[in-house]
Parts: structure tokens; sequence; C-alpha cells
């Protein structure tokens, strides 16, 4: 429950509101190893906490990468510090995106939004081994071409030959010649083999709904679909019940889950 101190290193405004925030620790610790899809908590001293997913390369454990976009208090407090201030941290938390389970298997990533911040960590795990793998693909939708994240690396990713990168967007502006269209659009065109293939998804609810509808479409199967159900989290640990969901908790048995365990409640309005 104590938050360590962890000193910003970098900022960078990758939109209008969003910010990414390089971390490094300011105590002791040297190593903080995590897995794609964990996530922390940040506290801004004096306004108070938040879950923020970690959207670093694993590979790099002497910082934390978080990408946050304001939203309320405590991001509004997060998004006024600048290099050489301080936030607390706990974590990490949560289970991962199972791409080590999947080796072997056509890969295909949904992001709609931030959603490509929790999704980032696990690409970086899968180019790294990307020999491993079959086909890789990534979807991405935002609102507008303003609303891109990681504009220059999403631009390093199209230039590989063993990624096929496709982002949408809903409304074209500002010169944009890209796809325009909701990211679920996308999914009938990609090029994967749903018998061999994973697919992970993450985003707002409903664009996640839509999305795991068009992918079993395709054929994936429901149990080899994951999605990240980030929501409501408060204290990390189960205690506090915020994130309940049915009898999950989403910090302590998420934020992933396979689609298949999750897609009754889904249905339900209430929940």
């Amino acid at each position: 429950m104590t938050p360590e101190p962890w000193r910003i290193e970098r900022v960078r405004r990758e939109t209008h509101d969003t910010f990414t925030a390089d971390l490094s620790p300011a105590s002791g610790r040297r190593e903080f190893p995590f897995e794609p899809g964990q996530f922390n908590m940040l506290y801004a001293f004096g306004v108070g906490e938040v879950p923020i997913s970690i959207s670093g390369d694993p590979a790099r454990t002497d910082r934390i990468v978080h990408t946050t976009r304001v939203v309320g208090a405590v991001t509004q407090a997060m998004g006024r510090l600048r290099r050489g201030d301080v936030l607390g941290l706990r974590g990490p938390f949560g289970n991962r995106w199972p791409v080590e389970d999947f080796e072997g298997s056509d890969v295909v990533l949904v992001a709609g939004g931030i959603g490509l911040a929790p999704l980032r960590p696990a690409l970086y795990r899968i180019l790294a081994r990307r020999a491993e793998y079959g086909r890789v693909v990534l979807l991405y939708g935002t609102r507008t071409p303003d609303d891109i994240l990681y504009l220059k690396e999403l631009e390093q990713w199209r230039g590989r030959f063993d990624l096929n990168v496709n982002v949408t967007v809903d409304r074209g502006m500002g010169g944009w010649r890209g796809n325009v269209g909701v990211v679920t659009r996308l999914i009938s065109r990609a090029a994967f083999d749903p018998a061999s293939t994973v697919a992970l998804v993450c985003g707002p609810e409903i664009m996640m709904r839509f999305s795991v509808a068009e992918l079993g479409q395709r054929g994936i199967p429901a149990e080899r679909m994951f999605v990240s159900m980030e929501r409501n989290m408060k204290c990390a640990l189960g205690l506090c019940g915020h994130c309940q969901y049915g009898a999950e908790f989403i910090c302590k048995d998420g934020p992933v889950f396979p689609f298949n365990r999750v897609e009754p409640l889904l249905r339900i309005r209430e929940v």
C-alpha cells in the first residue's frame, strides 16, 4: 500500500490531452521488471492516486513509461509535472497479455484511442521475438488524426516488412489521406489465419465488444481473444470493491481476460 518515490526523467506531449512520462526510481531500487499488460498505481502528492497501464518496453527494466490521458484531478496534477518532479508509485499489479503462450500463431492487436498504450509492451515483446510468431497485425483507430499516439513510432513500424500496421480515424481532417471509419472495419481486410490466430484487444468497452464480434465472425475462437478490462480500479489489491465485475476483481484477476470469461457479463447492462 505504500508508494515508492519515482522521479520524472522526461515528459512528451502525445496529443492535446495525452502525455507520456519516463520515470526512474528515486529510491535505491535499480530494476523494475514487469509483464506486458500490467499497471501501476501512480500517486500525485496531495491530490490522489490513479491506475495507469505500463506502456514501455518490458526489456527496459531501468525505467518505467506511462502514457496518461488527462481526465480528472489526479491526471491533471500529473500533467503539470515536469522533469525532476516526483510521483509516488505502487506496482506492478495485474496479469499479462499471454503472448508467450501463443508462439507460432498469428497475432492481431486491435487498439482504440489510448488503448494502444497498454498494448505497446506486448508488441515490443513480440517484435523482440519476431521469429517465434507468424503474421503480426496492428489495427489502430482514433477519433481524429490529432489523437494518434506514438506517431513517429507508428511510422517506423509501418516501414517494417514483418509487421502489418493499419490506422484509421473516425473523422478525417487536416489533410488526412488514410483510412476513415471505425477500427472494426479494418478487421475484415486484415491478413491472418483465424485457425491459428490470437487477438489482443484494448480500447473503450463498446469498441472492444464490436471488435471481438468482428474477430469472431472471421473465425477466431473466444478463448483466443483477450481484452483489457481496466475500469474503476482504486486500490489494486481487491479490497475496495470498486472494480468488481461479477465475481471478478479487475485489479486482482485481470485486467487482461480471455473474452469467453467476461462475455456473459458484457451483455448485462447493469454490470
